[in-house]
């Protein structure tokens, strides 16, 4: 049974070695989100994420409003395990698929099968799964003997569906995207989008961070507002899925 569950957590970015004047109009401009507070041990921090409780289960697709800076990316990587709290409890039971920097992990001076591994291990996936999916992997991004040569022979685009088929290539419990995920590719594109759906309906819970109220509430069934680091409302959507 698939779930995740927060209960008050909270996550901080410690500041170091700034006055705080010069470190409050720097954020404001950046328009970091979160709100300047102080540590336990009296440590200038900007905290990200301020007393988030929630429980989500099977069948849930949570789409994640705010503005910039409200905590949204903050909240998907709290979930994919890249950041811990400060406070507060945190459960996730399921496997995880983070779709929020697909290309992170790539090594340019690597080849496109030696990618396979790198972003699989970044997935959190051992070398005999993605061993196993390589195949599947090479024949949907469609690069053939580029699978051999090292990335940085690659176009944008190339990268993209490598990266794309990868990432697409594992079945998930949870699922977290940062904005509907687009290849960029129109070649690509059709069979991109049918096979993402294919993810995103297998995946038992989906987060989607998103500004886009008409598309989260066309995929979602629950609407979590966040605005600087506090969740501002937890909604549920009818008439949908």
């Amino acid at each position: 049974m698939s779930f995740v569950k927060a209960d008050n957590i909270m996550v901080d970015f410690p500041i170091y070695g700034s006055p705080y004047r010069s470190l409050r109009s720097t954020v404001l401009r950046a328009a970091v989100g979160g709100a300047f507070a102080k540590s336990n041990d009296e440590q200038l921090v900007v905290r990200a994420l301020d007393g988030l409780t929630f429980a989500f289960h099977e069948g849930d697709r949570v789409g994640v409003l705010g503005h910039n800076g409200s905590g949204k990316t903050t909240l998907l990587r709290v979930i994919a395990g890249a950041y811990e709290p400060v406070s507060g409890n945190l459960s996730v039971e399921g496997n995880v698929t983070s779709m929020l920097s697909i290309t992170l992990g790539i090594d340019y001076e690597a080849t496109g099968a030696e990618n396979v591994f790198l972003l699989g291990a970044v997935m959190g996936q051992s070398r005999r799964q993605m061993r196993e999916r390589l195949d599947d992997i090479t024949e949907f991004a469609d690069l053939g003997d580029f699978m051999q040569i090292p990335l940085r022979a690659y176009s944008a685009g190339m990268i993209m569906r490598l990266a794309f088929a990868v990432a697409t290539s594992t079945p998930a419990d949870i699922v977290l995207m940062d904005e509907w995920l687009s290849v960029g590719d129109q070649a690509f594109e059709v069979k991109a989008r049918a096979r993402l759906k294919s993810v995103l309906t297998g995946a038992k819970i989906l987060f989607l961070a998103s500004h886009n109220e008409e598309l989260v509430r066309n995929n979602c069934n629950w609407i979590l507002r966040l605005d600087h680091g506090k969740m501002i409302s937890l909604e549920p959507v009818t008439g949908i899925l």
